[in-house]
């Protein structure tokens, strides 16, 4: 089909449609609530995930937060519960393991086909609705109910409340381990902590992102932020800003469209990745420009006078040694 062929005016008009916008407003503000959220947690989490560069191994956690909400869904469970308990199960194998950054990678790039394959496995046994089985891939606004904001809130404080405590030496070993090992930090303990944390948020995002694209909660933000300061307080800030708009920003337009909330929260989180980026480009081009121009404030031709009168007064400084006394022995 080509180009030519496409109703644009109707399918724009599937993805904003904002026909009695404020009735949905007041009747899914559960959902709006979880975004911002999700938005705080994911903001803070994601700092460290980038810090510690562990982008990979959470879109393994996914894999495996997908798995145990496929198979509570086919058993007839809590759905948030088998989200959870996939996704600590797989945090605590990782932190467990210790791997080095190379194995890590190996290893999570093993998890998570092994993962997707038993969600769909799952789905596939699954006679219910095909609703479910689609939101836990792209994520599902309407069906935030008040008891999954509760949870949501509950785990977010666990998960704050963490934070705050390893606060100090999470940015210390992140930012330099072998320091931070040579001081005698507890380098596994924090790393299996901090995955735990990160196995909460990532099940707590797949309810409303999917487990396909929670990247763009966890990752993208903070990456954004990474691109436009170097300093952790004011990345974790940015980070947090950055999800929320994301996050609650998608959720306002998907309550006015026919389509998941995926694609609004991943287009939202890449054209602000890409206007830092652009930013972060401009500012190296103007200090590499500023680094590039000579600084000499001394006016033309005052180089050779000053180069003239050095080597004057060292003529007269040697002149004047040399016709001192002779402070040699006699022989």
């Amino acid at each position: 089909m080509s180009l030519a062929a496409i109703d644009w005016n109707s399918l724009f008009g599937s993805v904003f449609v904002f026909d009695n916008y404020g009735e949905l407003l007041s009747l899914l503000r559960n959902s709006v609530w979880a975004g911002a959220v999700l938005g705080l947690v994911g903001g803070l989490v994601g700092t460290f995930v980038m810090m510690r560069d562990l982008a990979f191994s959470v879109h393994g956690i996914a894999e495996l937060s997908f798995a145990g909400a496929a198979a509570a869904l086919l058993v007839g469970s809590d759905v948030v519960t088998g989200s959870l308990g996939g996704s600590v199960l797989a945090a605590l194998i990782m932190g467990f393991m210790g791997l080095r950054a190379r194995e890590g990678n190996s290893f999570v790039g093993v998890l998570m086909p092994f993962g997707l394959g038993l969600g769909i496995l799952f789905l596939s046994l699954y006679e219910g609705r095909s609703s479910n089985k689609f939101s836990l891939l792209t994520g599902q606004i309407v069906s935030v109910s008040s008891l999954q904001l509760t949870s949501m809130i509950v785990l977010s404080v666990v998960v704050l409340a963490t934070m705050l405590v390893m606060w100090r030496p999470l940015t210390f070993a992140s930012t330099d381990p072998l320091v931070a090992r040579a001081k005698g930090l507890p380098m596994r303990s924090l790393a299996i902590v901090f995955m735990v944390v990160l196995g909460i948020s990532v099940a707590m995002s797949v309810q409303i992102v999917g487990a396909l694209l929670v990247l763009a909660l966890l990752i993208t933000p903070a990456a954004a932020a990474m691109n436009l300061t170097s300093s952790p307080a004011r990345t974790v800030v940015l980070s947090v800003v950055f999800a929320e708009l994301a996050m609650v920003g998608g959720i306002l337009l998907a309550l006015g469209g026919n389509v998941p909330i995926s694609p609004y929260v991943t287009t939202i989180s890449f054209v602000v990745w890409l206007v830092s980026r652009c930013v972060r480009a401009v500012r190296e081009r103007s200090s590499s420009y500023r680094r590039s121009t000579p600084r000499s404030t001394t006016p033309l031709g005052a180089g050779r006078a000053v180069q003239s009168r050095t080597r004057t007064a060292a003529g007269s400084t040697l002149s004047e040694a040399g016709s001192g006394p002779n402070r040699s022995p006699s022989p």
